[in-house]
């Protein structure tokens, strides 16, 4: 076993309620603390024909979580958005704060299992 070898865990992040843009700059937030299994470049995009209704659509991308990763700043956002966490106690409480270090967050649900949890949380702009 390489002892250098950092431990990581899968935290399911689902976005909602939001516009693609503040959709885009979460993913971007979490893309640089983070590996993800999206491409850097790859931006949340919104298909209906109906653009009037923007709460209809959810994003959804997988993130491992390590021990060790960059802070974020705090980050704006043009309306709340709903997060959806699904992971490991360890790896959702991580994620959880590392979105507390870049916008005002508050606990809308949790349910707990065994071995997983799955959070659920507003994100608003975050201070400075």
């Amino acid at each position: 076993m390489n002892s250098t070898q950092e431990y990581t865990t899968p935290v399911v992040v689902t976005l909602s309620s939001c516009a693609k843009e503040d959709a885009h700059s979460v993913f971007r937030l979490l893309r640089q603390s983070f590996a993800s299994d999206r491409a850097d470049d790859d931006v949340p995009d919104y298909t209906s024909h109906d653009t009037s209704d923007v709460h209809t659509s959810v994003w959804t991308s997988t993130f491992e979580v390590a021990p060790s990763h960059a802070k974020p700043g705090p980050v704006r956002l043009t309306a709340p958005v709903r997060v959806d966490l699904q992971g490991t106690y360890w790896g959702v409480d991580r994620m959880t704060e590392t979105l507390a270090d870049a916008f005002a967050v508050k606990a809308q649900g949790m349910a707990a299992g065994d071995q997983e949890k799955d959070v659920q949380l507003l994100l608003e702009s975050g201070s400075g």
